[in-house]
C-alpha cells in the first residue's frame, strides 16, 4: 500500500509491503511519486526486489546519462554542444560503473584521463554537466545516491583566455581570401562579425524585420545567455550587410546559411589565405577589444556585447600596446602644458 505527503515542497512516496521493510523516496511532483509507488508494487507482484541499493546495483551511470540527454538537456539552448560531450562521457569506461560503486574516486580518474585528451576548459564543461545528471538523478528522479560524487572531487583550474588579435597582414590575408570565395555571403558575414563583435549563431539568427537601418541597430532576439539586445551598428557593419534580395521577406533570415557551411567554409578560406590557430570566435575577441580601443566605455561595450560580468568582457578584451602607447602619445600633445 502506498501513502503519499508533502515535505519541504517536495512530495515522499512510501510503500508498505507484507514481510518487507518499508521503502521511501521523494519526488518533485505528485505524479513522479505515484509512478514510482507503482513500479514497486509492480515489482513486488512479481517477485522482485524492491530495495532501493538493490534496485541501484543494476543500473549505471549510463543509464542516468541517456535519461538525461532525452529529458534535459533537449531543452537547453546549448544541447547541440552538450549532446556531443554526454556522448563522450559515455564513451568513457566510468559510464558502465554500477551507481552502487560509483565514487569520487571513479569521478577523478575520468578527470585525469580526459585531461591528458583535451583542455581543462573542455574536462571542467564535461564535469559540470555529470554533476548535474548525478543532482537531477537525486532530487528529480529519486535515485537514493549518499552523496553526488562529481561535487566532491576538485575541477581543473579555467584556462586562460585566448589573447588572439588579427593582425593587419593576416586581415589583408582574409581580405584577398574572400575576394575569390564563390559564395559571397562568406565575406559580409566575415566582416560582420569584425565590426559587430556578434556571435556566429547571434549573426545567423537575425531577421530582416530585425533591422532598423534609420536607427542603425539590429535587434536580437535569441541570445546566449537568453537576454534580448539591440545592437548599434558602425557603418562599416552596415557596408557589410548584404543586399537584400528582391521579394525578400521581412522574416527571412539576413544570412541565410548553416552554422555548418560557415564553419566549412571559415576553414577554406583560412587554408586560402595561410593562417593558422583563427577561431571564427576570435572575431568577437577582435571587434571587443578594437572598441575599447576606440574609447567606448564598459558599459557601451557591454552594450553592444552583451556581456553582463565585466569580468567576462575583459577576458574577451586584448588591448595591443602600441595601440594604447599611441592614445597616450596623443592625449599629451592634445593635453595643455603644465
Amino acid at each position: 500500500m502506498a501513502t503519499f505527503r508533502k515535505r519541504g515542497g517536495r512530495w515522499q512516496a512510501q510503500v508498505r509491503l507484507k514481510g518487507q521493510a518499508p521503502v521511501s523516496q521523494s519526488f518533485g511532483t505528485k505524479a513522479e511519486a505515484e509512478k514510482w509507488a507503482r513500479q514497486i508494487e509492480a515489482a513486488a507482484d512479481q517477485g522482485q526486489s524492491t530495495d532501493p541499493q538493490s534496485q541501484m546495483a543494476e543500473l549505471r551511470l549510463d543509464d542516468l546519462l541517456v535519461r538525461y540527454a532525452e529529458t534535459v538537456t533537449p531543452a537547453k539552448k546549448g544541447s547541440h554542444s552538450e549532446s556531443y560531450r554526454l556522448k563522450t562521457l559515455r564513451g568513457h569506461s566510468i559510464a558502465q560503473t554500477p551507481l552502487t560503486k560509483l565514487n569520487s574516486a571513479k569521478v577523478a580518474t575520468y578527470r585525469d584521463d580526459r585531461l591528458k585528451q583535451v583542455s581543462s576548459s573542455s574536462v571542467r564543461r564535461e564535469l559540470t554537466i555529470l554533476r548535474h545528471c548525478l543532482q537531477v538523478a537525486m532530487v528529480d528522479w529519486g535515485i537514493p545516491l549518499k552523496a553526488n560524487p562529481a561535487a566532491e572531487i576538485k575541477r581543473p583550474k579555467e584556462a586562460l583566455s585566448r589573447d588572439r588579435r588579427v593582425s593587419t597582414e593576416e586581415l589583408e590575408a582574409l581580405r584577398k581570401a574572400l575576394g575569390v570565395c564563390r559564395n559571397p555571403l562568406v565575406a559580409c558575414i566575415v566582416h560582420f562579425a569584425i565590426h559587430t563583435g556578434m556571435r556566429r549563431g547571434e549573426i545567423l539568427a537575425f531577421r530582416w524585420c530585425d533591422v532598423n537601418t534609420d536607427e542603425r541597430t539590429v535587434s536580437l532576439r535569441n541570445t546566449k545567455n537568453g537576454h534580448p539586445r539591440t545592437v548599434p551598428l558602425s557603418p562599416a557593419a552596415i557596408h557589410a550587410l548584404p543586399v537584400r534580395p528582391e521579394g525578400c521577406k521581412d522574416t527571412d533570415r539576413v544570412f541565410p546559411m548553416s552554422a555548418n557551411a560557415v564553419r566549412l567554409s571559415w576553414e577554406r578560406l583560412k587554408r586560402r589565405a595561410g593562417i593558422n590557430d583563427l577561431h571564427f570566435h576570435d572575431l568577437r575577441h577582435e571587434a571587443i577589444s578594437r572598441f575599447f580601443e576606440l574609447g567606448l566605455s564598459i558599459p557601451e561595450v557591454s552594450l553592444i556585447s552583451g556581456h553582463k560580468d565585466a569580468r567576462m568582457l575583459f577576458r574577451y578584451t586584448h588591448l595591443k600596446p602600441v595601440n594604447v602607447a599611441e592614445k597616450l602619445s596623443k592625449l599629451m600633445l592634445e593635453a595643455p602644458p603644465s
